[in-house]
């Protein structure tokens, strides 16, 4: 039996003769270098897209001047703040794939500089909607600052996925990514608790479902 050990768990390969069956050949092989912190790091941009799209229901609301849970949208922010902000960002993006993504140079080392502004830029905004929520206004500036977060962070982790993320991979090593991905698991659960991810993630679909955002069939796009 071969176990191939990745972040998030071991997953078992059954062969009948080990030592004649290359571990490429087995069933189930993944490759270490496919799986891994790579794709943790847009499970989470998953996380914060899923909050930018409450961002967008909350400022089409106050445009429209409908009334909707304020509180809510203060819970979202807080949550930016804390999984987006404080640990993803600072604690992942910054300390460590920032730096190695500049070493190595190439296209994704010139993102580096406007990512690093644009976080900045975030938290800054994210300051004042947290601000401007606890006192439950639903104003024309608000609405403005979350329209204004929400384009420039979806630029931002699309070139990160699509740019930084895999040029960040690319210059490490297998044993590099596998030994980062260990340890981006262990702040994980310093930064928000054991089990996270999937804490984090519940706390988001109560907020969805408190905006009436949770059926996503109703997004279901009409033809033209």
């Amino acid at each position: 039996m071969n176990q191939i050990v990745n972040r998030r768990g071991i997953l078992a390969v059954s062969a009948v003769a080990a030592a004649a069956v290359p571990l490429a050949t087995c069933a189930g092989y993944v490759d270490a270098k496919d799986v891994g912190a790579v794709e943790d790091l847009m499970r989470e941009h998953g996380i914060l897209r899923r909050l930018l799209l409450i961002y967008r229901a909350s400022a089409q609301r106050i445009r429209a001047a409908q009334t909707f849970d304020i509180a809510a949208l203060n819970q979202a922010c807080a949550i930016f703040r804390q999984f987006g902000e404080g640990y993803h960002e600072q604690k992942l993006e910054e300390a460590h794939i920032f730096p190695a993504v500049a070493k190595a140079g190439g296209e994704a080392a010139s993102y580096i500089d406007v990512l690093k502004a644009q976080h900045a830029r975030g938290r800054a905004i994210n300051a004042y909607i947290d601000s401007a929520t606890k006192l439950g206004k639903r104003d024309t500036r608000l609405a403005d600052a979350l329209d204004r977060f929400e384009l420039m962070y979806e630029h931002h982790a699309a070139r990160e996925d699509t740019i930084v993320f895999p040029g960040w991979k690319e210059a490490l090593s297998a044993s590099e990514l596998d030994d980062l991905g260990d340890q981006f698991e262990d702040i994980e659960q310093q930064e928000v608790g054991k089990d996270g991810f999937e804490h984090i993630r519940t706390r988001v679909a109560a907020i969805e479902r408190a905006l009436g955002l949770s059926d996503i069939g109703q997004f279901t796009a009409p033809l033209p």
